[in-house]
């Protein structure tokens, strides 16, 4: 069989594979793709690996333009796509984080079991479906006016709190414990805020789903146990989530600005979808700011969604939340871009880290790794389709070594949203689901079609690559037992 990248893209081991830096004129960097082989096929025809090379054309980037399993086309960057830059002559991109900025999943545990459950699916399902507004354009429960908008800008997880939507202990396991200090609401504007006032509390559409899963198999005992991730047949609650339509806002605005930064600052770019600005600039810096309290804003949305979803566990199990030991295992941002020290070439740098479709991977010893994590390394969470199975990993030594505590964010999809609906019917996958057992709340069908398990790539098959590359390790599957998509 024809090897159609052989000559483009170089195997340097069976996970990882170079785009080197001779491939285009300007690349300043590499190309790194963790892939197994026989990804490597559809990477190269949907030309995911084209953005990866365009990439490393920015200014100030150091390593390599790095791509996770789950590469598949984005905005200016791939997503699956991470780069870092120097802060001092380096850029940031609104295209290196994307338009959901911060979408994120969220982990819950329960002391529930699979046969405790399973009889009361289809009532768990559709309380969650009711209390927790989904899909397109939907409004939540919460109504802000601006002083208080901006507090959640500024705040983040802590507002929902300080409200009562959930848990102080919730905060001390999120990543950034659900606030970044740069937010700078006035970096915003108006029609954002407008935007995301009346959405906070909402699932939006898309992707993103609440899940109610099954402990399918557990690899490492005793760094699941840290997490209160017990026994096979225990439930959990995932959500997944991000800024709704204030951050696709923030990012649009942004991208408009950038792009007329570009001609300002003379960068060349081989893709205008890659504008950027100077990291230390004021443009670069009014991004930053902005970015931040949109990912303060998904910190806040997701929280305030737990509390919904654990008062959907109490009514319909008839149980305090003690009994029902509904705990957060850990909060982590998708897409994303952090200031964050690295060694590069044996030297300590401060960098800017963009993530889009990529999980931070943070190392046991780690200091921003929670408390209680510490002695393991920082929880991954890696949502899969809705008819397959979803996998809870930890950060690695490798990781901060070659990936900038980096690794991948769910399947990536195999399909384009409108291809996905050509090829299939969402009242197909509904009852597709149905029988095998898994219940589905769906705000429409063509939003279904769109989620079909066919259009996504085997996360199994993802995972297992950033295993054995080590940039994660895998601590346990789960599967799906009731869904809710936006």
């Amino acid at each position: 069989m024809a090897v159609p990248w052989k000559g483009v893209i170089n195997k340097i081991d069976d996970y990882r594979w170079e785009i080197p830096q001779t491939y285009k004129q300007g690349m300043r960097v590499p190309g790194l793709i963790y892939a197994s082989e026989s990804m490597l096929r559809h990477i190269w025809e949907d030309e995911a690996y084209l953005q990866v090379a365009n990439v490393a054309f920015l200014p100030g980037i150091v390593g390599y333009s790095l791509a996770m399993p789950d590469i598949h086309p984005g905005y200016g960057f791939p997503i699956g796509g991470v780069a870092a830059t120097r802060l001092k002559d380096g850029v940031v991109s609104p295209g290196g984080v994307g338009f959901d900025i911060n979408c994120g999943a969220r982990l819950l545990r329960t002391n529930l079991t699979e046969e405790e459950v399973k009889p009361k699916i289809e009532q768990l399902t559709s309380a969650l479906y009711i209390n927790i507004p989904s899909g397109v354009g939907s409004e939540g429960k919460i109504r802000l006016n601006e002083k208080e908008m901006e507090k959640v800008l500024l705040k983040g997880a802590q507002w929902a709190v300080e409200k009562g939507y959930g848990e102080a202990g919730d905060i001390m396991v999120t990543e950034e414990s659900g606030c970044m200090k740069r937010a700078n609401p006035e970096k915003v504007s108006d029609r954002a805020k407008k935007r995301g006032a009346p959405q906070l509390g909402t699932l939006g559409s898309g992707n993103h789903f609440l899940e109610v899963e099954v402990v399918n198999e557990i690899y490492d005992r005793e760094a699941a146990q840290v997490m209160g991730i017990m026994e096979e047949g225990q439930v959990l609650l995932m959500v997944h989530t991000g800024s709704r339509g204030f951050g696709h806002q923030v990012c649009d605005d942004y991208v408009r600005l950038m792009g007329e930064a570009v001609k300002r600052y003379g960068i060349n770019l081989p893709d205008r979808q890659l504008a950027c600005a100077p990291v230390n600039s004021p443009e670069g810096q009014d991004y930053l700011a902005g970015m931040a309290c949109a990912a303060n804003y998904a910190w806040a949305n997701r929280q305030c969604i737990t509390h919904w979803a654990r008062e959907c566990f109490i009514r319909v199990f008839n149980k305090g939340p003690r009994e029902l030991g509904l705990e957060q295992v850990y909060d982590v941002a998708h897409n994303i871009a952090k200031i964050e020290e690295h060694t590069v070439n044996g030297q300590k740098i401060t960098l800017c880290v963009h993530r889009k479709g990529a999980t931070r991977a943070f190392p046991k010893g780690h200091p921003d790794v929670p408390a209680i994590y510490r002695n393991i390394g920082q929880p991954v969470l890696i949502p899969g389709d809705m008819g397959r199975y979803s996998f809870v990993a930890i950060g690695t030594e490798t990781a901060m070594k070659e990936s900038f505590g980096s690794t991948c964010h769910g399947a990536g999809r195999m399909e384009s949203r409108t291809a996905a609906k050509r090829n299939v019917r969402g009242s197909d996958v509904l009852h597709e689901l149905a029988s095998r057992g898994i219940t589905v709340k769906a705000a429409s069908m063509s939003g279904l079609a769109e989620e079909a398990s066919e259009a996504y790539k085997d996360v199994a098959e993802v995972v297992e690559v950033t295993h054995k590359a080590g940039i994660s390790r895998k601590i346990a599957k789960v599967v799906p037992l009731g869904v809710v998509k936006g």
